[in-house]
């Protein structure tokens, strides 16, 4: 998804996305393969902790903490489809602490471990 400055997206009460919003969710995109936090998303668009917190939920619908794996799994999601890079690999490249946390996020959100969902993409690539 491409973000553009200022108030460029509806949000799930269909109204524009504020600003700090915005920062906050290009931020995490550009830095999601690193250990972030909520104090410090919050620093790098200077607002407190606690405001971005509850405005970042009433904007996207979604808590900081689920929108972070999100953005994670959309990458790791991608990397899964080369088989020549592990699943730990892509684990920590996306940003997760360790690989049973990786899989265990996964698994929540996709319905099925990475391998299974790689297996699954290989298959689909040969009918």
């Amino acid at each position: 998804m491409l973000l553009t400055p200022g108030f460029q997206q509806t949000t799930p009460n269909n109204r524009a996305e504020p600003v700090e919003i915005w920062k906050a969710r290009k931020f995490i995109q550009e830095h999601a393969g690193e250990e972030l936090s909520l104090g410090k998303v919050a620093k790098a668009v200077n607002i407190s902790p606690n405001h971005l917190s509850e405005k970042f939920k009433q904007v996207t619908g979604t808590n900081f903490v689920e929108y972070v794996a999100r953005t994670r799994l959309k990458t790791a999601c991608d990397l899964l489809q080369n088989p020549n890079l592990r699943i730990s690999e892509i684990a920590f490249a996306v940003g997760f602490q360790s690989l049973s946390q990786f899989n265990r996020v996964f698994k929540r959100f996709a319905r099925k471990s990475p391998s299974q969902y790689r297996a699954d993409i290989s298959a689909r690539k040969k009918s």
